[in-house]
């Protein structure tokens, strides 16, 4: 989820050596044998190739235990381990499902993992990341697209359309402080490009133990806030690929990446936040006649300043002033209508710093405070604060740093020209991170694909024989509507991006 305004936090929502297990709920470290030579920094540690001796996969995720953690680590990353046990008859009960820590050092990380419904030893694996920032990956899991939905405080039902039909799939709670992340010693993680160095490590951590995997396409997905993560974190998994090769490890197969309701470029939102609620661009004008004109009004020197303050020259401090003009004439007013920023086509339900404008998520969160909940995901004794969907201390901490002013349609161009595919999908009805500013930006991007991709027109995209949204696209990147969905598509329209996901991963168009 992502929340933008003043009167608002931000947030857009026994085996082999190399791994040794653990109490459950317990500590440990990771086991790497005896070594045969000092264990060399990270950065030396890419000079050459190591040793092989020094580490044993786990080799099959059948091998974890369920009433103990295995811990997972690798001679290349001597900072990170990665604590995992298996979680049966959890969530969804025709699949293995695993839960975990990626531990660095006193930062603890929690994830997800559920495999393929259809064929777990071939199918691809992607990686999901909820928004905020702040926002915890269990919004995926139980309200989204994972394998089981949240119906009330106390259970979950099967959901059919789940993107674990043909995938496996991880869900992460990150950066640390969401959901049951944690730290030991009060630490932070306050930019995308910090939280970046964690996730590219514990992909390359979980790819080696478990060689079922490797070669394995693998997909990087997320929503909202997700599009300043999803592009930073690949591309941090492309380059360090370089590394892993130099160190003898095997390269991570980044084939794509996907991106929901995005926030990817904040400078082309603001137009686009005018046109939504003044024009007939998703629903019927939520916004009055005279509010309207202020906007379009102020909409010119919003743009000025934050091209002069936060693109041609970013001054911190100026920056935020100019963002602080943006929000007062322009998220301001809309708030003020009382829509869901979410979904053009309603209310908010509920107060949306308690909601999120969907009450579904306090049923989350009354859920995971369960104690057999928790004992079964293998929460760590170290998270005692009830459950929230989002942490808005993280999110302050990321609104102090200006973060969301970086903007990363860079790393999309960049990773396109290195051929990594990337899909940008928007439900229609959104206003945070609308299908316009979206569209805009992927059409003023500089990369090589540009003029073919601006050269094809904007059509529509049929599920058996009904138009689902409209599409374009060419070289690699799509960008596609869904109809009649909000900013949480999966959850608006199930079937449909179920659909998209589906095809996206057989490499066929839309």
């Amino acid at each position: 989820m992502f929340i933008k305004g003043k009167a608002f936090s931000t947030l857009c929502f026994a085996l082999a050596a190399g791994a040794t297990t653990q109490t459950f709920l317990g500590s440990g470290t990771p086991n790497y044998g005896t070594l045969k030579k000092p264990m060399k920094s990270f950065t030396q540690s890419f000079a050459a190739p190591y040793d092989e001796g020094l580490f044993m996969p786990v080799e099959e995720l059948s091998a974890l235990s369920e009433a103990q953690f295995t811990t997972l680590g690798h001679p290349v990353f001597p900072n990170y381990s990665v604590r995992i046990k298996k979680s049966s008859d959890f969530c969804d009960g025709t699949v293995n499902a695993y839960t975990g820590y990626i531990d660095i050092e006193a930062r603890h990380l929690f994830f997800y993992f559920f495999e393929s419904r259809n064929d777990p030893a071939k199918d691809d694996v992607i990686f999901w990341t909820n928004g905020g920032p702040g926002c915890s990956s269990s919004l995926g899991v139980y309200v989204e697209l994972g394998p089981c939905r949240v119906v009330n405080d106390t259970s979950t039902v099967f959901h059919p359309e789940s993107w674990n039909s043909n995938a496996n799939i991880f869900f992460v709670d990150q950066p640390i402080g969401v959901g049951f992340s944690y730290a030991d010693y009060g630490e932070t993680v306050s930019n995308t490009e910090e939280a970046s160095k964690d996730i590219a490590a514990f992909v390359a951590i979980f790819f080696e133990n478990f060689t079922q995997f490797k070669g394995r396409a693998f997909h990087m997905a997320g929503e909202s806030y997700g599009g300043r993560y999803v592009p930073v974190f690949a591309a941090a998994v492309y380059d360090q690929n370089a590394m892993l090769t130099a160190a003898g490890v095997t390269p991570i197969n980044l084939q794509s990446i996907m991106i929901g309701n995005g926030l990817t470029d904040f400078y082309t939102m603001s137009a686009a936040y005018v046109e939504m609620q003044c024009t007939g661009a998703s629903v019927f004008p939520v916004q009055t006649i005279s509010a309207c004109n202020r906007m379009k009004q102020a909409l010119p020197r919003c743009q000025k300043w934050l091209t002069e303050s936060c693109i041609t020259q970013f001054d911190m401090m100026n920056c935020e002033a100019a963002s602080n003009f943006c929000d007062t004439e322009i998220s301001e007013p809309f708030f003020a209508t009382g829509m869901n920023p979410y979904d053009l086509s309603k209310v908010c339900d509920g107060p949306i710093e308690e909601t999120l404008c969907y009450p579904i998520t306090l049923s989350m969160a009354s859920y995971l405070d369960q104690p057999s909940v928790r004992q079964k995901l293998g929460v760590d004794p170290a998270v005692t604060g009830n459950y929230s969907s989002c942490s808005n201390p993280v999110g302050q901490a990321f609104a102090l740093a200006m973060d969301e002013y970086h903007p990363t349609y860079p790393h999309v161009a960049a990773l396109l020209e290195r051929g990594v595919r990337a899909l940008i999908y928007v439900g229609s009805y959104d206003w945070i991170c609308n299908w316009l500013g979206n569209q805009a930006w992927t059409l003023d991007m500089e990369w090589s694909g540009k003029e073919a991709f601006g050269q094809q027109p904007l059509e529509s995209w049929l599920i058996d024989g009904k138009v689902a949204g409209k599409t374009r696209s060419a070289n690699g990147l799509t960008f596609a509507t869904v109809d009649g969905a909000g900013h949480m598509v999966p959850l608006d329209k199930p079937k449909e991006a179920l659909t998209m996901v589906q095809r996206w991963l057989a490499g066929s168009g839309l």
